[in-house]
């Protein structure tokens, strides 16, 4: 009989809860640091790296204009900022990718707040190829475009992209999940989850960056900045 993985079982466990998104990531979380010692032992080493370094440290703020993209979704139709804020308001959601638990109670949650957020529209970008993207919004229920940021040129461009570690990569790699593989390439980086509230006039109204995963920018925080940011 195959091992059940914890990490996995907490997730489907939470993933249809009537809990806050923060509360089903501390779920999730806590089984990691019960049942994976080693590996959240490494990942708290990498997060206290990644804050000593200031990583993120560089992205665009409050009041900047949101660095315009060009695209492909996870049908490979080209999306554009430009495009989408003719339309009005923007959530920009940069998450790691369809493999990451943390992840994908994120993309469960905004899928759940979709039509609340209207007319605000999300986007979620990450470096994975379409195939892993496609997965993701089916297994989130989302109906918002997954962009795929191939080599990760945008993310970087925002100082959101970050190299793993070799312990860090290697524990990943033991746990059954391909990187490099789900990214079309050989490297091993991934993007600082990251949300971006930005308003019709391309300037971002709020964001939400932090270089631990295990947090995300909580569900009602995100309705209120979108709230302040709907046309009259």
């Amino acid at each position: 009989m195959n091992e059940v993985n914890p990490i996995e079982a907490a997730f489907v466990e939470v993933r249809s809860s009537g809990a806050s998104l923060t509360e089903r990531l501390q779920v999730v979380a806590e089984a990691a640091r019960v049942h994976k010692p080693e590996y959240s032992s490494a990942v708290d080493a990498f997060v206290e790296r990644l804050r000593t370094v200031q990583a993120g440290a560089e992205a665009p703020r409050v009041g900047d204009p949101m660095p315009p993209f060009v695209l492909p979704d996870q049908d490979g139709r080209l999306v554009s900022l430009e495009q989408l804020l003719e339309r009005g308001p923007v959530v920009v959601a940069f998450h790691r990718g369809h493999w990451c638990p943390f992840c994908r109670l994120n993309m469960i949650g905004l899928a759940e707040i979709e039509d609340s957020l209207k007319p605000v529209q999300i986007v979620a970008i990450s470096t994975e190829t379409q195939k892993y993207t496609r997965m993701l919004r089916e297994q989130a229920g989302a109906r918002f475009p997954f962009l795929t940021d191939m080599d990760a040129g945008y993310t970087m461009s925002l100082d959101l992209a970050v190299w793993l570690d070799d312990r860090l990569a290697n524990l990943i790699a033991e746990a059954g999940w391909d990187i490099p593989l789900y990214q079309g390439g050989k490297d091993w980086v991934l993007p600082i989850p990251a949300v971006f509230v930005i308003c019709p006039s391309g300037k971002i109204a709020a964001r939400h960056i932090d270089p631990d995963y295990r947090y995300r920018m909580a569900i009602d925080e995100l309705l209120s900045c979108a709230r302040a940011v709907r046309p009259d």
